[in-house]
């Protein structure tokens, strides 16, 4: 395991931040690899991210992962496939458990690793959609946090 370090993200590593996403996104879940292309997934960063939330990252020394969170919520939180398992997606959503005493979180049903890294820190799962109203048609699930509620 090769040391990280956080820090706060800033608009500048928005490239960074896109570049982790697809690719620990289309590791995940390659049937919905290629719906967006790198400029929008730039964009979606820069505009969607940066502009309405608090993003962190791990860098060893390049950006391994991201926390993106605003209040009430976890947006995001990517590693990059070969960096899993080492403690840096605990570690980055302890930054948004630090900063909020309850979070809520989508993630896709089929996604059973996501899964079981929230359940195993505390989220409950507490609704579940047919994917009808996402923008993947995937078949979610809503988890929620509360702090003092569990790991």
């Amino acid at each position: 395991m090769a040391p990280y370090a956080i820090r706060r993200l800033e608009l500048a590593d928005a490239n960074h931040v896109a570049h982790v996403l697809r690719a620990s996104f289309d590791d995940r879940l390659p049937w919905l690899s290629g719906l967006h292309t790198a400029e929008e997934d730039r964009q979606f960063v820069r505009e969607h991210l940066f502009g309405q939330c608090e993003i962190w990252g791990a860098l060893s020394p390049d950006l391994v992962g991201f926390v993106a969170f605003c209040p009430g919520w976890v947006d995001q939180l990517y590693v990059l496939p070969g960096r899993q398992g080492e403690g840096i997606g605990s570690a980055l959503l302890s930054i948004a458990k630090d900063a909020e005493a309850e979070l809520r979180l989508w993630t896709f049903q089929r996604n059973v690793q996501a899964r079981q890294f929230y359940e195993a820190r505390g989220f409950v799962a507490i609704d579940q959609t047919d994917g009808r109203d996402n923008e993947e048609r995937e078949p979610d699930v809503l988890y929620r946090w509360a702090r003092g509620a569990g790991p």
